[in-house]
């Protein structure tokens, strides 16, 4: 089930990053769509007037005067590069307000801070094929510079002039010019004003990929929630299923000890199975019971020991009890942590299992060794997770689920303690308790 939740989470977690790819994606191509757009508008307002501009000023269709005069003296070198890039800087500045003001009024409504330039590529002369300029001369210029353009136009175009002899009209001068020339637009505000008239698109794929988002969040929430509760369900079930088993082995044993022959010293040990297996069903029902915790009393550690030396009589069972005080702690946790350990030896080859309890400087610590088969160096870091059990060659020698020292570590994890074992082969296995308290 874990595993299955976890493969929808993760499906989950791959169709959301699809949705969000594709959100992006969408917005980036609006983004997109939406500036050519104005750029498309802006092209539109101000193509003609930068086309009549370029053929006044720049005299596409001047004859002998003006701009191609001025081609055909620096051609003739009657005029020096300085001044003939001179006079292209001249205009540039002397139109410079105008062609501003234009722009700007025309845009003023709309908010767009639209930069305009109109330059020249390349000036050829065609009889010899030389171009007048190494590199592109500025003829028109707003006062908004352009960074980047963001779509460009690009012209050309030609004036000639030619001189013929009177006599026999041959041509003995001919002045031609091909000229290419650019056009460029930006929209410097083009971001903000995109960004200003999709907020609204914008708001809307942000709130459906929030609210996917959050839905999928309070999904897996409950999903880990439901989880936390069966564990801890499947966990109550087999901790006492695990508890069961000891009372009512051991009243059977006292059953059928009755039925031999009639001792009085039999019926505090009944009692109190019967109190163990009445606190074991009052875990199963705690919110019809009020089940107050019982504090363990000095003598309760010998009670301890006595069933289960009477459980398990063929077991030498030395208790080594330093305890003089009630301690706060509950007695049916410290009766499955003694009870647990003590059973856990005997399953594991010991016919002698020493404990011992002491009480030093707030803090409760308790010894239990025994004389059995001990643990292997590697298993020790395992035996006490949930229904591990120690394998021989991959063969369980003992009867089990693997659930006694898992329980042990999780009450005294509970009173913030901290369990140790160590083992040495053939010789024997120690678990050293300490359990930090306060009067």
């Amino acid at each position: 089930m874990i595993l299955k939740s976890k493969n929808l989470i993760a499906l989950f977690a791959a169709l959301f990053l699809l949705l969000l790819g594709i959100q992006a994606y969408f917005m980036y191509k609006t983004y997109q769509v939406k500036e050519r757009e104005i750029y498309r508008d802006v092209h539109n307002k101000l193509t003609q007037h930068t086309d009549d501009l370029e053929d006044r000023r720049g005299l596409k269709k001047a004859s002998d005067e003006s701009l191609q005069h001025i081609f055909i003296e620096y051609t003739d070198k009657k005029i020096d590069k300085k001044d003939f890039l001179e006079l292209f800087e001249q205009n540039r500045k002397s139109t410079k307000d105008q062609l501003s003001n234009y722009v700007d009024k025309q845009f003023e409504k709309e908010g767009y801070k639209v930069a305009v330039r109109i330059e020249y590529l390349s000036i050829i002369f065609l009889p010899s094929n030389t171009n007048l300029l190494e590199k592109p001369v500025i003829l028109f210029e707003t006062r908004n510079k352009i960074v980047k353009p963001g779509i460009s136009n690009t012209g050309n175009w030609q004036t000639s002039s030619k001189s013929t002899s009177d006599d026999d009209k041959k041509i003995i001068k001919n002045n031609s010019f091909r000229v290419k020339s650019q056009t460029d637009f930006e929209i410097l505000n083009i971001k903000s004003i995109v960004f200003k008239e999709l907020t609204l698109l914008f708001l809307c794929c942000i709130a459906l990929l929030t609210s996917v988002l959050v839905l999928y969040i309070f999904t897996v929430k409950n999903l880990i929630k439901q989880q936390k509760q069966v564990e801890i369900l499947h966990t109550v079930v087999d901790n006492i299923s695990h508890e069961f088993k000891t009372p009512i082995a051991t009243l059977k044993i006292a059953s059928k000890a009755l039925k031999k022959d009639w001792n009085p010293e039999m019926l505090p040990l009944v009692e109190r199975q019967i109190s163990r297996l009445e606190s074991l069903m009052q875990q199963l029902h705690k919110d019809e019971t009020e089940n107050e915790i019982q504090e363990i009393q000095p003598e309760d550690w010998d009670f301890f020991i006595k069933d289960l030396a009477f459980t398990y009589p063929q077991i030498q069972f030395v208790l080594k009890n330093g305890i003089s005080q009630q301690l706060p702690f509950d007695k049916n946790l410290m009766e499955t942590v003694i009870k647990n350990l003590c059973e856990n030896s005997v399953k594991y080859g010991s016919s002698l299992v020493e404990v011992h309890i002491s009480n030093l400087q707030k803090k409760l610590e308790i010894k239990v060794s025994d004389n059995g088969e001990g643990i292997e160096k590697k298993e020790l870091k395992n035996i006490f997770e949930k229904f591990y059990r120690i394998q021989s060659n991959n063969i369980h020698n003992t009867k089990g689920l693997g659930l006694g020292l898992y329980f042990v570590k999780k009450i005294i994890e509970k009173y913030n303690g901290k369990i140790e074992a160590e083992s040495t082969i053939k010789e024997g296995t120690t678990f050293k308790i300490t359990i930090p308290y306060e009067n």
